[in-house]
């Protein structure tokens, strides 16, 4: 985890610089310069009207008594695409726009909570309280390797 995010803020950071360096060469530096702040401020508008959208959906489906889920996750990722849409580079503008425009958002939703759903188990007990545990996906062989008995680990609510 600890090399994952040494990537994700040495790595990306010097190739969004270079990305800009080499595009300040092509198109020079005022045109470059003016591309990131438009960017930057188009992503803030976006965000914030998808942010207000994704709002009104989250009180529409309280007062309908049904579970946030959807627009919590999509909250979730207006939040995350408005800083990176904010912050100056061409890949995160990219991969920011990607989650913020509502399209694509949802293809990631479900890739997300699809992901999610494989790593957590939901109990329904009979007096109708349910629990959420966390269980680790185990192989074959290392099933096979233990005493026996069921290790996973479950919280119960």
């Amino acid at each position: 985890m600890l090399f994952k995010l040494f990537l994700l803020f040495t790595i990306v950071p010097l190739a969004e610089l270079a990305l800009l360096i080499k595009l300040g060469e092509l198109i020079g530096f005022a045109p470059t310069f003016s591309l990131v702040i438009f960017t930057g401020a188009l992503g803030a508008l976006l965000a914030r009207g998808e942010g207000l959208r994704v709002i009104r959906e989250y009180n529409q489906t309280v007062s309908s008594g049904q579970l946030p889920t959807d627009p919590l996750i999509d909250g979730l990722l207006v939040v995350v695409g408005g800083v990176l849409l904010v912050t100056p580079g061409v890949m995160t503008d990219a991969v920011g726009f990607t989650v913020v425009i509502p399209y694509s958002r949802r293809i990631i939703r479900e890739w997300l909570k699809r992901s999610l759903k494989s790593r957590f188990r939901v109990m329904t007990f009979s007096s109708g309280a349910s629990g959420v545990g966390y269980s680790r996906v185990t192989t074959k062989s290392e099933h096979s390797s233990t005493s026996g008995h069921d290790d996973d680990d479950v919280i119960d609510i």
